[in-house]
């Protein structure tokens, strides 16, 4: 029986280096037989937590808030497998992403049980060293023990900018084999 995957894109660009990450993970997710539900954050209307601490306060949604993280919630709750697949801004996640993971604290204050679950982190970004991923990659390994998740994989591809650039690099190969081995 296949897995049930949730693919979260953080990119504004569509059809981007980081959407051709995730899409070539998908690739080999569903290659291997797994179900893949995608997210593109930037193109979802989710405000940031504002800590009021009525998650599930309401039976017919995870955050009192009406917003588009309702719709992704239930779906993180079942999935086996959560991918952040983000592009690196200023050594992190980009908002729209970082808006999502932020809300997330539903499922820790809501005391719902999301542990257990395996996490992948996907990106790329014009930076030239891994060091600038250093951001991106601390914030999601301090993440995974908040929700009792476990770390699946990392591809992180430095200099990658202009469409297409991701093509030059092993990235898209690395991130199908990824989504195969899950």
């Amino acid at each position: 029986m296949g897995k049930k995957i949730v693919v979260l894109t953080g990119s504004p660009r569509a059809g981007g280096n980081t959407d051709r990450m995730a899409d070539a993970f998908i690739s080999g997710a569903m290659a291997a037989g797994h179900e893949v539900t995608k997210f593109s954050t930037a193109q979802l209307n989710v405000k940031g937590c504002v800590a009021c601490g009525g998650c599930y306060s309401r039976e017919d949604r995870p955050c009192c808030h009406d917003d588009d993280f309702n719709r992704i919630a239930p779906v993180i709750e079942q999935a086996d497998v959560v991918v952040f697949a983000a592009p690196l801004y200023w050594s992190t996640f980009p908002a729209p992403m970082k808006s999502v993971i932020d809300n997330c604290f539903c499922f820790y204050n809501g005391q719902r049980k999301v542990a257990g679950k395996q996490a992948v982190l996907l990106s790329c970004g014009e930076a030239d060293s891994y060091l600038m991923f250093d951001g991106l990659q601390r914030t999601y390994e301090l993440i995974l023990p908040t929700l009792d998740w476990h770390n699946a994989g990392m591809i992180l591809v430095p200099n990658v900018n202009e469409v297409g650039d991701i093509n030059k690099t092993d990235g898209l190969q690395r991130c199908e084999a990824l989504g195969r081995s899950i």
